[in-house]
């Protein structure tokens, strides 16, 4: 089995260990699909229909943004936060659910 990794040991190192030689293939491959962020997006919650927008924001925010510095000098920290708002019976807390599941920094707060 392979170990968990916890956030301040995120090297390119440790990450690599954690993934076998069959996904580096399998993420090449995805990396020259031109609909790679559609069929991603597609892909997630599969049992949910439609919520195409949703389910890309939590997509986005999986995979986190970029730290950046303003020329002001502010510090940027590249995290994505999604906060979903809409009417009852419509997925929401199904989608953080699921998340909440498999993404280790995740919390899903009522």
């Amino acid at each position: 089995g392979r170990s968990s990794i916890r956030n301040s040991e995120l090297t390119q190192e440790a990450i690599r260990q954690q993934v076998s030689d069959a996904d580096l293939v399998r993420i090449y491959e995805m990396s020259k699909d031109r609909n790679v962020y559609q069929n991603l997006a597609s892909s997630m919650f599969p049992t949910t229909h439609g919520s195409d927008e949703i389910k890309k924001g939590i997509l986005l925010m999986l995979f986190g943004g970029v730290p950046k510095r303003t020329i002001e000098g502010t510090t940027l920290r590249g995290d994505i936060n999604v906060c979903i708002v809409g009417d009852p019976s419509t997925a929401k807390s199904q989608f953080l659910k699921q998340v909440a599941e498999f993404s280790p920094l995740c919390l899903h707060l009522r």
